[in-house]
């Protein structure tokens, strides 16, 4: 596949994952069903039928991020933690086919919602939208087929972060953590980085969104002393880059 080609295929694909194409109802509380095209666009709106609501910069960030370790040559696979309807692993896969690169991709979810009983998430507003988020391991497999992309180079990890994370061996190249709640998020970092290779990318989804995930992220690079700059994405999502 050419240059000019891949591009295309990879801008098709995040038009088709976000809907930006047809559009479809948000079901956000107070849209009345309204199809709200802008804020599809940067993530901001909970769509009805698309395969995932992080929007097209976000996406953007995760295509730039591999292409980026595929080029540096850092060691390790593509993981995300907290995948809704698939769409942001989906597209993890078509960057990593349409670039030929042997690399899996670990789908990280309960597929049942979030946690309800960790004493540090208590009072979270996530939780009064557990239904929303509860996507069954069944429909995002579908939806990986859907794009022709469930191929062998993907796991899907089925339950709480605490007990499927500690059986990975890694390395990672790319960390994509999008759990919401302190807890999820904060099982990922302390499960995670330390396999993240050097030059790795950590992405965190929420972390301008959500306050508890927020805390969480900061309390764990406090703690690990880590100084790598915080770079912004859009109004929700930030990254850095992992240094020696």
């Amino acid at each position: 596949m050419s240059c000019d080609n891949t591009f295309r295929y990879l801008e098709l694909m995040m038009s088709t994952l976000t809907n930006t194409i047809y559009g479809d109802p948000s079901l956000n509380p107070g849209h009345d069903g309204k199809v709200m095209m802008d804020l599809r666009m940067v993530g901001d709106d909970w769509p009805s039928k698309a395969h995932t609501m992080v929007g097209k910069k976000r996406l953007r960030n995760i295509m730039h991020c591999l292409i980026n370790v595929f080029t540096s040559k850092v060691p390790g696979d593509f993981i995300e933690t907290g995948v809704f309807r698939g769409g942001a692993s989906i597209f993890a896969n078509a960057v990593i086919q349409a670039y030929k690169e042997d690399r899996k991709v670990f789908v990280a979810d309960s597929f049942e919602g979030f946690p309800n009983d960790r004493e540090e998430d208590q009072g979270d507003a996530c939780l009064e939208h557990n239904h929303f988020f509860a996507v069954s391991l069944e429909e995002v497999q579908s939806n990986f087929q859907k794009y022709h992309l469930l191929t062998p180079n993907v796991t899907f990890l089925k339950g709480w972060f605490s007990e499927t994370l500690p059986n990975l061996k890694g390395p990672f190249s790319v960390i994509r953590l999008d759990g919401d709640m302190y807890s999820s998020t904060m099982d990922s970092l302390n499960n995670l980085y330390e396999k993240l290779s050097p030059a790795g990318f950590c992405i965190i989804d929420d972390y301008l969104s959500h306050e508890r995930c927020k805390e969480a992220v900061d309390t764990f690079r406090e703690e690990r002393g880590i100084k790598d700059q915080i770079v912004q994405i859009d109004n929700q999502g930030v990254y850095w880059r992992k240094t020696n």
